[in-house]
């Protein structure tokens, strides 16, 4: 019966860890801001 609930409480906690990952890293990354000037960012230093 423990062997039950550990395994239940280790594929949960694994599935909580790679939704975790996939929400942080893949479905939204965020954009680098990146302070190089020229093209388009309209930095004001041309």
């Amino acid at each position: 019966m423990n062997t039950i609930i550990q395994n239940i409480l280790v594929f949960t906690a694994l599935i909580l860890a790679v939704m975790f990952i996939v929400k942080t890293y893949i479905w939204s990354p965020k954009k680098k801001k990146t302070k190089a000037c020229g093209g388009d960012d309209n930095c004001g230093c041309h």
